[in-house]
């Protein structure tokens, strides 16, 4: 079992074990060790981004020093989008990439996610990996010596090539005409985001896009949408993009301030998919968090649905392996596998106008292709993450709520693989009904191992 990486790299309070600096020098120098391809004869190299947290100095500085600690060569591209970091790491024909963010997670806390040369997150296999080598006691460097040992370089052109990148994935479409309202969380994408869809033709109201290395994600962003949707509606604008702190997930909002989910994005983008003949296989992958409703909707299309466990990075993994064109979660990670290797905000964002303007719908119109369950999800605070069945109120308190919905529900409790929550989702046709179920079962687990 792994202990440092959880779902999506690793993650936690800034400072504190395993986000210290001295972890991080660990994972330069493993990182050195686990990406080295002994074929290579050139030096090695591995692209360094973040998101705008204070922290970030602390991780990108001793990231640095283990990699070049073990004679790997560093380019340092500064604030930039987690999916940026993946595409500039093939675009610079690196041997690995590396991203300092905890994406949605408040300020105090930071992350390591780390890129293959191909662009995909790592398998489990070379994270283990790379677990032994830092658990290990000592990841010997002194072999490294005079002009061994790496340098590191600023790459001030990275935010350009990612920007036109991302405006490629549409051919450069025409976005006249549309106004747009775009939170950028005060997180990765604020110097990106405005150029993309301003050079498109767009008019662009742009929202929290001066961080402080405090105010990542601080009542803004994918998860507050409902900031984006007040300026939607006093702005009068077309549609409302919400991204989170590193961009890799988004949420919009139609021209009325609803909330489109990444459930209405995926059945979005499948049928816009289907009819182009472009959906390979007819089918789309999601996670066990997938709406009730995304499935019977995607049905009516002869559009089939593969689950994954909870994270991008499993979504990605099938995607690969099946050659799949489209797959995400409803919290907003969205894969365009055409174009993106891990999800990324921007580009689904374009994808999403692209296809507003290109069958003249508003995007109320488009997201009514699909009908959602009421869903209710709560999140509890615990301590240690114990096996649910071996905690028997708990268990019977899922039990019964399972039996109450029979099929016309259902009910998921989980522990996040980035913080330390036990996260209750039931789904069902009466509001009041499963906001009791989902309370219950919630504090029987506080009772239990809460905070």
């Amino acid at each position: 079992m792994k202990r440092i990486f959880g779902t999506d790299g690793i993650r936690g309070k800034a400072n504190v074990y395993p986000m210290t600096p001295e972890m991080a020098l660990r994972v330069g120098k493993a990182a050195a060790i686990v990406f080295r391809d002994q074929n290579k004869k050139e030096r090695h190299k591995v692209v360094i981004g973040k998101d705008t947290r204070l922290s970030g100095y602390i991780f990108e500085t001793a990231l640095t020093a283990g990699l070049c600690s073990m004679g790997v060569d560093v380019y340092l591209v500064g604030p930039m989008p987690t999916p940026a970091i993946a595409q500039l790491t093939k675009s610079l024909n690196a041997d690995a990439g590396i991203m300092i963010s905890a994406s949605h997670n408040p300020a105090t806390d930071n992350g390591i996610k780390l890129f293959a040369k191909d662009g995909f997150k790592l398998p489990d296999s070379v994270e283990q990996e790379m677990e032994k080598l830092l658990l290990s006691e000592h990841i010997a460097s002194d072999h490294i010596q005079g002009d061994l040992i790496g340098k590191a370089f600023r790459i001030n052109d990275a935010r350009g090539r990612y920007i036109e990148y991302a405006k490629s994935t549409i051919k450069s479409l025409s976005l006249k005409g549309l106004k747009i309202v775009v939170d950028c969380a005060n997180g990765a994408a604020y110097q990106v985001a405005q150029v993309i869809f301003s050079e498109l033709g767009a008019e662009v109201i742009v929202l929290n896009a001066l961080p402080d290395g405090l105010n990542i994600n601080l009542n803004c962003g994918a998860m507050h949408h409902e900031v984006v949707a007040a300026e939607v509606k006093k702005q009068k604008a077309d549609v409302g993009i919400a991204l989170d702190g590193d961009a890799d997930r988004v949420i919009f909002v139609d021209e009325k301030g609803n909330e489109v989910d990444g459930d209405h994005i995926i059945a979005i983008g499948a049928i816009d998919l289907k009819k182009k003949n472009r959906l390979v296989k007819d089918t789309v992958v999601s996670t066990v968090m997938a709406n009730l409703g995304f499935e019977e909707a995607l049905a009516k299309f002869g559009i089939k649905v593969v689950k994954t466990q909870v994270g991008d990075r499993y979504v990605m993994d099938v995607l690969q392996k099946e050659g799949y064109s489209l797959g995400g979660e409803q919290s907003g990670h969205i894969i365009f596998s055409d174009y993106s290797t891990t999800g990324d905000g921007i580009i689904t964002a374009l994808q999403i106008l692209r296809i507003m303007m290109q069958q003249n719908k508003k995007l109320s119109e488009l997201a009514a292709c699909m009908k959602s369950y009421p869903q209710v999800l709560v999140n509890v605070k615990v301590c240690e993450k114990k096996d649910f069945d071996k905690m028997n109120k708990v268990k019977s308190s899922i039990k019964d709520a399972e039996k109450e919905l029979g099929k016309n529900g259902r009910v998921l409790v989980r522990y996040s693989g980035t913080e330390n929550l036990a996260r209750v989702m039931i789904e069902g046709k009466q509001q009041k009904q499963i906001e009791k179920l989902a309370d219950k079962i919630a504090n029987e687990i506080k009772k239990e191992i809460g905070v």
